[in-house]
């Protein structure tokens, strides 16, 4: 790939992940003065979703836990083409987790009307994941390609110790 492809793809993945932050922020960081009274901390993980799936609203539903899963895929479709070293399945989740955590602790402390929710967290994650595997891995490797390893160094061209002829 040539290096103007790359860096475009990089401008466009790092203003996609501005504008993610964006609606991130907006989305979550918001005050809900309405909503104050209904509002409680979560640290049990899946009480939240077990709720969700019981309630008779699927709309409601579907809003909850789909939107938390829809809003962590731009994490994980992004991020490996931003910082090389988030690349791979549990590094992604892994920073997902911790952005996600850091937000919800700052809703659940700060914003009035909003709550801590460890399952948001989870399914903000599980977003991510899917967000990874759909072009995460993919745009990952066309911006960064894997460099040889440096044992490859000792062999020709660094195909014979994986096997190749």
């Amino acid at each position: 790939m040539h290096v103007a492809w790359r860096v475009l793809i990089l401008a466009v993945a790092f203003v996609a992940m501005v504008g993610f932050a964006v609606v991130l922020s907006k989305l979550t960081l918001g005050p809900s003065a309405a909503s104050e009274s209904l509002t409680h901390n979560n640290l049990r993980p899946g009480d939240s979703i077990r709720n969700y799936l019981t309630q008779p609203a699927l709309r409601d539903t579907l809003k909850q836990l789909g939107g938390n899963i829809v809003l962590g895929m731009p994490f994980g479709a992004l991020l490996p083409a931003l910082v090389p070293r988030t690349r791979g399945l549990l590094r992604v989740m892994l920073a997902t987790a911790v952005v996600m955590l850091a937000v919800e602790l700052v809703q659940g402390a700060l914003i009035q009307g909003r709550a801590f929710d460890i399952d948001d967290v989870i399914l903000n994650s599980s977003g991510a994941v899917i967000g990874y595997l759909i072009i995460g891995r993919r745009l990952g490797r066309a911006v960064h390609p894997r460099r040889p390893h440096w044992w490859h160094r000792f062999t020709v061209s660094g195909r014979a110790s994986r096997g190749r002829p």
